[in-house]
């Protein structure tokens, strides 16, 4: 039998809430002021950090909540939120009875905008019913919409993979040198994620390379080592031309590349 919180004057109910970031850290905390560890996670108490009303409704309509606290906890820093460490996370936020461990969960979402003010930081959290409202049905294109080694194009990531070693950056530049051996332009469209270094476990997408040095969508505010070690993937430009003599993967090209386009219409002819 399910138990009805809140049914008795007194109840043992703390507040806990779970973060599991897009790097793979899971963070567990809550609002008793001793941890708890359930669920194979240490949660953490964290008393000044509060969720707000949590709103549900059965309807397609997406639940609501809010948490905010203060940047008081080492797990929680102002570096992690401004560099987008958070962003994307799932986030779970229920009910615990700290004397017995049973709990509940009221709610499951990801983490939308986070702002930071004054030492204090606040984040709208989206809920699964969100995915609700995007449109499933691919629209043709010319170009191809599988996301490179994923799902429907069904080439090896570890194929594609290669690890790097940092040569040189400066603080705020988008660029820094990686030696992989692999030629840059293999690499434009890819993705570099980080192995070491103070941005461990981000990865960000390569918008140009020459030679070893390889730009970034994003500048690195902190100046990353020498040695630090870097995995890259490498790009594809999703045209068919690339997919065929390049890869050899025609046969999983997810596009159209020769439907005519919007202006067939506005064409005329010519006579021979």
């Amino acid at each position: 039998m399910s138990r009805v919180w809140f049914s008795q004057p007194l109840e043992t109910v703390a507040t806990w809430w779970r973060i599991h970031r897009r790097d793979g850290v899971a963070l567990g905390f809550t609002t008793h002021d001793a941890d708890l560890w359930f669920d194979g996670i240490a949660h953490r108490a964290a008393p000044g950090m509060v969720p707000s009303a949590i709103r549900r409704s059965a309807d397609l309509e997406a639940d609501s909540a809010e948490v905010a606290g203060t940047i008081a906890h080492d797990a929680i820093s102002a570096r992690d939120l401004s560099c987008g460490r958070f962003d994307g996370a799932r986030v779970t936020i229920g009910l615990v009875d700290w004397q017995s461990l049973e709990r509940t969960a009221l709610y499951r979402g990801t983490i939308g905008t986070v702002s930071e003010e004054a030492g204090t930081f606040s984040t709208q959290l989206l809920s699964r019913k969100a995915e609700l409202h995007r449109d499933p049905v691919p629209r043709v294109s010319p170009s191809c919409r599988a996301v490179f080694c994923g799902p429907g194009c069904n080439l090896s990531g570890a194929r594609f993979t290669h690890e790097g070693v940092v040569a040189a950056h400066l603080a705020g530049d988008s660029g820094v040198d990686v030696a992989t051996g692999i030629a840059g332009s293999a690499l434009v469209g890819g993705m570099l994620r980080w192995l070491d270094g103070p941005y461990a476990g981000f990865a960000a997408p390569i918008v140009s390379a020459s030679g070893d040095r390889l730009v970034l969508d994003m500048p690195l505010d902190e100046p990353v080592p020498a040695g630090a070690r870097a995995e890259v993937r490498e790009g594809c430009d999703r045209t068919l031309a690339t997919c065929a003599g390049r890869f050899g993967n025609a046969v999983n090209f997810q596009a159209e590349p020769f439907v005519p386009g919007n202006d067939l219409l506005s064409r005329y002819g010519v006579g021979q």
